[in-house]
């Protein structure tokens, strides 16, 4: 009922993925990611969100994304039913496709990518989701929201979309998590969302917040003067 696309950026080094689907809150069902381990897309009739978190445990502890995919999903009984895709943070990828998943379904894979999808409108969804990642400009997040637009021009989920996400990770960057969770139109709700987040003073904050690069980070009162902003605790003011 979804597609995903995980990806990392070799430029920069930072990790990110992003989904959308017919159902609701595709980014709490299937977006996972730890900058220490790697990204998971978890998916599918009955999707694990155990899959997700365990496949970034076993990257995390040195596995591959194939070895870990192989190793969470080999033993669940109930694997047929489900879509597991991951990437490590060496850009390896590892994708498993239940063989009861509902057609068109199945994942692609290139250097530092992997596309996966289930009851899709055919398997051109996944090849558009790629190349609008590959054929895209700008920052990572940009080149992911191009891939889920690619991918709905394409045919996309077959019921049409409902929800989507992104999640964009780095030791230097604060977490950019990104969801619409139930929407008529989801990506373009999407990408206003991301143009909130990534300009204006709500973008100046974020670059002042803790990173695990620096993770004692925190506004300066000549930052409080800049942003025209009193300290808060909870992040900036409303705009």
């Amino acid at each position: 009922m979804t597609f995903s696309i995980l990806v990392r950026d070799a430029e920069t080094g930072r990790i990110g993925g992003a989904a959308a689907t017919g159902s609701l809150c595709v980014g709490g069902w299937v977006l996972r990611g730890r900058i220490e381990a790697g990204m998971s897309a978890s998916q599918g009739t009955a999707p694990s969100t155990l899959w997700g978190e365990a496949v970034l445990d076993a990257m995390q502890e040195g596995r591959s994304a194939a070895q870990a995919v192989q190793d969470v999903t080999n033993p669940d009984a109930g694997k047929a039913h489900r879509q597991l895709s991951a990437l490590d943070l060496t850009g390896g990828t590892g994708a498993f496709t239940g063989a009861a998943s509902v057609p068109a379904c199945a994942a692609r894979h290139a250097p530092g990518i992997v596309v996966a999808g289930n009851m899709l409108a055919s398997e051109a969804v996944l090849d558009a989701v790629l190349e609008g990642y590959l054929s895209a400009k700008g920052p990572m997040s940009l080149r992911l929201l191009a891939a889920l637009q690619a991918g709905e021009t394409a045919g996309s989920d077959s019921r049409g979309l409902l929800s989507a996400a992104l999640l964009c990770l780095g030791p230097d960057m604060a977490p950019l998590s990104l969801r619409i969770d139930a929407s008529d139109s989801p990506l373009a709700d999407l990408e206003a969302l991301h143009r909130r987040a990534t300009t204006g003073l709500y973008a100046e904050w974020a670059d002042l917040v803790p990173t695990k690069e620096a993770p004692f980070r925190a506004p300066t009162e000549a930052d409080f003067r800049r942003l025209d902003r009193e300290p808060q605790a909870d992040g900036p003011a409303p705009e």
